[in-house]
């Protein structure tokens, strides 16, 4: 069924795909605009949520389409005991784009994966390019276990100048972080990393409290609050395969061409290991766009550096 939401600009709906009724939330203001769905990250952080915070421009460019994943948000509210696998989650992106073509009478559909979301849409891409116009990744994720070496360096780095020896202790105290990919206490230990990451503001750039926008959101609803907490439950088996992804091991050859936004400040997916990628892969066109005091909440972080890029993007397409 299909409402219209009485205070977001955009169209709510549940939508049966791959079995059960999901969450998309459409927004946009041009026919004729390329259909745009955003993959959130996570797992189990819907983007719908946020979404009155950065993309309002957006909408003059794409008709910009919110998913919330199984497993995550609004989708889970109804869905309480379906949780996802990563071929249960690659299959509904399929039907999901397949809604949307014939909804929006599209040949193709734009992709964005943002962090978590950039393993879905990266692997999408190389299995269904003939789905794609094109990918945009940002706080793409190339490789966890580097990533999380590189965010520990950083973090042990900050500490040493800033010399906070009780500090030092608690990184220390994580041992040979990350470890090996079947160290069952990897993520234990991340969450614990990222503490001190937060304290030592190599997270968010902006000022942007995630609670008060969380709050300010015209999709919210209390519900929300409770498939925060029970995602962590419902994403456990996609938690323990993201820490053990890398993107390296898939092919470097892609059929469509690909646009990575990155933060330079970024110490969730660090820059360095996007820029890499990037050089290595074949693709018909691929770009990287790197906005300065921005971290991996980009598109919040720089609101008006990002558009530029998106708008960037599209043009190339023209």
């Amino acid at each position: 069924m299909k409402k219209q939401s009485k205070k977001a600009t955009g169209v709510e709906e549940y939508v049966l795909i791959n079995g059960i009724h999901q969450y998309l939330f459409h927004s946009g203001t041009i026919d004729e605009n390329p259909v745009l769905l955003f993959l959130h990250g996570g797992p189990g952080s819907a983007a719908s949520l946020f979404a009155h915070a950065f993309q309002d421009r957006w909408e003059e460019l794409f008709t910009v389409v919110h998913w919330d994943q199984r497993g995550t948000g609004k989708t889970l509210t109804k869905n309480p005991e379906s949780y996802p696998t990563l071929e249960v989650l690659l299959q509904d992106i399929l039907e999901i784009v397949h809604y949307l073509k014939s909804r929006y009478h599209k040949q193709k559909i734009v992709l964005l994966g943002h962090s978590w979301g950039s393993v879905l849409g990266s692997l999408f891409v190389q299995n269904h390019p003939e789905e794609v116009e094109y990918y945009i990744g940002v706080g793409q994720v190339i490789n966890k276990l580097a990533s999380e070496r590189l965010i520990y360096a950083k973090v042990k780095e900050a500490i040493v100048q800033a010399n906070d020896q009780r500090d030092l202790k608690k990184l220390e105290a994580l041992g040979d972080y990350p470890g090996e990919q079947s160290d069952p206490q990897w993520l234990k230990k991340s969450l614990q990393l990222r503490k001190l990451q937060g304290k030592y503001h190599l997270t968010m750039k902006s000022n942007v409290s995630p609670l008060k926008t969380l709050w300010a959101s015209p999709l919210f609803r209390f519900s929300d609050l409770s498939a925060l907490v029970k995602g962590n439950k419902a994403n456990k088996e996609i938690m323990d395969l993201l820490g053990s992804f890398d993107l390296n091991a898939a092919p470097i050859d892609y059929k469509v061409p690909l646009y990575y936004i990155a933060g330079e400040q970024d110490w969730q997916t660090p820059l360095a290991l996007v820029q890499d990628y990037v050089q290595r892969i074949n693709a018909p066109e691929k770009k990287i766009y790197i906005i300065p005091n921005a971290g991996h909440m980009t598109m919040i972080d720089q609101l008006a550096l990002f558009l530029n890029s998106l708008r960037d993007i599209k043009n190339s397409q023209l």
